[in-house]
């Protein structure tokens, strides 16, 4: 195995131990969990951090998610394609924020997790803009707006609304929410009107 191929198996054996852990994780734990002995992880990582560090950026990373955005087929109905944005999006939202709180919540006062990561922010927010801006054109006759301006709208409705309610305290689906950006807030009868 490489080098690059074991960092990999040991991120992947230790982002749930992360998760449920944080930082209290241990690197004998992580080990374990890889099916590796404890010096392994210190002949491709420096430390225990530089192992939490590679988790983190793990968990930011969001390859996956444009992958699944990508992915979502276009011969679908746009309802369709922008429900499966959503829950895409909103997995990758929760499996960041699961770690993140589990590192956030086991560091304590005046402790200093991982570094910040190397930030590629805005080109990641341009490459998933772009993805559901691609759900969005194949009707573009059809549309009142630009497909950009209604991707940008649908983007800042829908990170807005899942992020602040869990599944059991929201009183609207996701299939809802998305028939209320696309259809409005009256009945299809009242469109007559």
């Amino acid at each position: 195995m490489t080098p690059d191929q074991r960092r990999e198996t040991i991120v992947r054996a230790a982002l749930p131990l992360v998760a449920e852990l944080g930082a209290a994780v241990t690197t004998a734990k992580i080990a374990r969990a890889a099916g590796i002995g404890e010096a392994t992880i210190f002949r491709v990582f420096d430390d225990k951090n530089a192992v939490l560090e590679a988790c983190v950026a793990a968990a930011l990373d969001p390859t996956q998610v444009h992958q699944e955005l990508q992915s979502i087929p276009l011969d679908q109905p746009l309802a369709a394609r922008l429900a499966e944005a959503i829950y895409a999006l909103d997995a990758y939202l929760n499996r960041m924020g699961t770690v993140i709180r589990a590192m956030h919540g086991t560091l304590g006062t005046g402790r200093r997790g991982p570094g910040p990561l190397p930030g590629a922010r805005d080109e990641s927010q341009a490459i998933t803009r772009q993805a559901v801006l691609d759900l969005f054109e194949p009707d573009q006759e059809r549309l009142r707006l630009p497909a950009a301006t209604l991707a940008d709208a649908f983007l800042n409705l829908f990170f807005g609304q899942v992020r602040r309610s869990t599944p059991a305290e929201s009183t609207i689906s996701v299939e809802e929410l998305v028939d209320l950006f696309l259809f409005g807030a009256l009945t299809r009868a009242d469109h007559q009107d």
